[in-house]
């Protein structure tokens, strides 16, 4: 094992000095590149430098990690694995929120100290780097920076996330920052946006509930029961969000009546006040996090919902696209119920097979409470009703619907509208505008689609952004709806396609595997199909803690936790994709779990773990992974910095043993490769009082394995256009199994054939006593 030489910098050649002569079997550096790695050096010894393979700062990566094609590469042209977690789910609220006196106070509300302070960073920092985690996508609310009023931003909280991510590069992390919302915002039962976009538009705060326009009570401590989990997501088909995602995007289009009065007096059109906000707001934030080396990117909107557009009949929801669960107006239902009509509304409960069915009908808004402020700029009217969508007859004394295709088409014109291409896409492009504009380099811009929908065919050509790279969110479907997990796995994606039933159901560990490979992979590969050679990574991926009626919490037997993680990483590191998972959440406990909406994704406890006095943050240190789940799952190894084209990565998480292919690159890859050396992240928790064994070298490869570093730097002898490189790497002694990776066959191939045999002998008694 080789120490660290005395250097931070010693593989960076500054202008002026001498340049190692590279091997003639390597690629020749671009004359505008001004580090080459030394490992071209022929004398180069494996590990000789300071770096580690999930190191991202400028010092593990030579400068800044740029998109290349499909992937992403360092300084010396080595391809990227991106690997780490969202950071963190607790900031979708703030400090002093109060579950009593919700949605009272939201002027002087404050997220600084979320994700957690700021003196408490380097024990957060120092566990993610030990555990490879090292990419962060880092949250930020609108409420966050902007919840005292429009244009008036919270300089303190601004301060705090600069001074937070600043930390990054000392730890080897780097971050991109994405402004993240579910269902509009915590007033209309999710996050994201400040209360005064709901006011503006003419909501009463406190008559949402009521009249049901929300479902508040996930972001009140609710969630946990049977009868309130995960009812949340139908909140974007409710009036309030539902509404306000309409305006947005498209209030030009659907509600040009709407104007909102500004501080001068002068009056704004809807859409144009929200996106202004909007990205003024965004602009804020690009300008206070400018120049730091460790955020190389931002992402534009966490999961975006297009509202009322494209909505075919205002008398039901899709539903093979919209959840339904417990009581779910149908749009026009909701207008009633807004405008403080009590109203009939279908009540839906789980079921099976299908996910859920209606098994009654109740009379919501009793009260007649009204979702809109008289003081409003409607007027105390509902916005549609003012636009002509629907209307309340009189004579018959019920509200009847006028304009049943309104959301379909331009209402001026009668073209048919596409949310994508007539109102993302230019929304995107004024949002690079504008950031690239406050930013003093370039940097990275993540978009996501709409949840659960394949890249849309349209966003090719003039549609994708400079810099884009395409994140995605994959989760088990089934399994956080049901909040459970087994040896029985169902493809919902592929069901909600048209799959073939029986087709869409495994069996087993092997089964799951299968299941979740096929799923994100389908996503990869349709995003690769559409946006041609744009890096994928996945934005969100990850499971709930509390599955199975929590009784791992009991037991503190995670096996079915274990298990389920572990398809999905299979899964991910199939497809060679990057990803982040959710959630890292130090306020996460086992009553409250992420305190938001009932869920409970943080395989990180801080309440599990040791106090912060009893830590020793060296990386070395087990101290770290006190409070941790699931780590033998979360925690493998991968191939951080690849010198060429990683094609296959397979581990078995119960014995330690990976495979790793990759291939040197050739002129179509488009890479100017500066290095030799591959660096592959292999954690200290599957080596540590073992002997990493590796195989399938060739004569001449070199390679070291630094357990300080948690690093296996492998340099090959000869990297030729296209050559082929395979290692099979394993422990010695292997891992203590953690579970079985079985498989129907396996499972019930035995009880099966012996029923065979017995259908047979009794088949042919049969036939020899009656038929002879």
């Amino acid at each position: 094992m080789l120490s660290p030489s005395g250097s931070e910098n010693s593989f960076v050649f500054l202008e002026g000095s001498p340049k190692p002569t590279p091997s003639a079997s390597y690629t020749q550096p671009d004359p505008l590149l001004d580090k080459i790695h030394p490992s071209l050096l022929p004398s180069y010894i494996p590990g000789s430098t300071r770096a580690y393979a999930h190191d991202w700062s400028r010092t593990g990566t030579g400068g800044e990690i740029k998109p290349n094609g499909r992937h992403f590469v360092d300084s010396y042209g080595r391809v990227c694995s991106l690997r780490g977690v969202n950071v963190s789910g607790c900031s979708k609220t703030p400090m002093n929120h109060d579950h009593g006196t919700f949605p009272g106070n939201h002027e002087v509300v404050t997220f600084v100290g979320r994700p957690f302070p700021l003196e408490e960073a380097p024990e957060h920092f120092a566990r993610l780097k030990r555990w490879g985690l090292t990419f962060i996508r880092f949250l930020v609310t609108w409420e966050a920076v902007e919840h005292a009023g429009l244009g008036v931003y919270d300089k303190e909280y601004l301060t705090y996330v600069r001074k937070l991510l600043l930390l990054l590069p000392s730890f080897g992390l780097s971050a991109f920052v994405v402004v993240h919302q579910d269902v509009w915002s915590r007033y209309s039962g999710g996050s994201g946006a400040p209360a005064w976009t709901l006011e503006a538009v003419g909501f009463d705060l406190h008559a949402l509930e009521e009249s049901g326009a929300a479902w508040l009570l996930g972001v009140k401590g609710g969630g946990h029961v049977e009868a309130e989990r995960g009812i949340w997501p139908c909140g974007y088909q409710k009036l309030a969000a539902a509404t306000m995602a309409t305006c947005f995007w498209a209030g030009d289009t659907f509600a040009p009546k709407l104007k909102i009065t500004m501080p001068g007096g002068q009056t704004k059109p809807v859409q144009q006040y929200l996106q202004d906000a909007f990205l003024d707001m965004y602009a804020t934030v690009v300008q206070a996090l400018d120049g730091l080396d460790g955020v190389i990117g931002f992402e534009v909107m966490n999961e975006p919902h297009r509202g009322y557009i494209e909505l075919p009949s205002l008398h039901k929801f899709d539903y093979n696209t919209d959840l339904h669960l417990s009581h779910t107006p149908s749009a026009f239902e909701s207008f009633m119920l807004g405008s403080g009509f009590p109203t009939l509304v279908a009540h839906w409960t789980r079921s099976f097979p299908v996910p859920t069915r209606l098994t009654s009908r109740s009379v919501l808004n009793s009260a007649s409470r009204k979702a809109w402020r008289p003081d409003g700029p409607t007027q105390g009217m509902c916005v549609w009703e003012m636009h002509g969508v629907w209307g309340w007859d009189n004579n018959k004394n019920e509200g009847v619907v006028l304009r049943e295709n309104y959301f379909v088409k331009d209402p001026m014109t009668g073209r048919k509208v596409d949310w994508y291409t007539d109102f993302y896409y230019p929304f995107l492009k004024r949002w690079t505008d504008r950031a690239r504009k406050a930013m003093s380099s370039d940097k990275m811009f993540f978009v996501e689609p709409i949840p659960n929908e394949f890249c849309p065919p349209s966003w090719a050509g003039e549609h994708q952004l400079p810099n884009m790279v395409f994140t995605p969110h994959w989760y088990d479907l089934n399994a956080l709806f049901n909040k459970a997990f087994g040896d029985f796995s169902v493809n919902v994606q592929g069901l909600s396609r048209g799959m073939f039933p029986l087709k869409a159901l495994y069996w087993g560990q092997q089964g799951a595997r299968e299941n979740y490979s096929l799923q994100i992979q389908n996503i990869v590969d349709h995003g690769y199909q559409v946006l041609g050679e744009k890096p994928i990574l996945i934005g969100e991926c990850g499971i709930p803690m509390d599955m199975n009626k929590k009784e791992a919490f009991e037991s503190d037997n995670w096996k079915w936790q274990e298990r389920m993680m572990d398809a999905m990483m299979t899964g991910l590191e199939r497809s060679l994709v990057g990803f982040t998972l959710w959630n890292y959440n130090p306020d996460n406990d086992d009553i409250r779990g992420d305190d938001w909406n009932g869920e409970n994704f943080s395989w990180f406890s801080r309440r599990r773990g040791l106090p912060r006095s009893l830590l020793d943050l060296d990386q070395f240190s087990f101290t770290l992974d006190n409070g941790g789940r699931i780590l033998s799952s979360i925690v493998r190894p991968y191939a951080a910095k690849t010198a060429g084209i990683p094609t296959r990565f397979e581990y078995e998480m119960n014995t330690g043993t990976f495979i790793f292919e990759w291939r040197s690159p050739e002129s179509k890859d488009n890479i100017v490769l500066t290095a030799r050396e591959t660096e592959i992240f292999v954690p200290s928790l599957i080596t540590y009082g073992r002997k990493l064994v590796v195989s399938g070298l060739s004569a001449g490869d070199k390679y070291t394995y630094d357990e300080t570093r948690q690093t296996l730097f492998i340099v090959p002898r000869d990297g030729s256009s296209g050559r082929m490189h395979k290692i099979a790497v394993s422990v010695d002694p292997p891992l203590r199994s953690q579970f079985e990776v079985n498989t129907f066959w396996g499972d019930f191939g035995e009880v099966i054939l012996s029923g065979l045999v017995v259908f047979v002998v009794l088949f042919a008694i049969i036939k020899y006593y009656f038929y002879m």
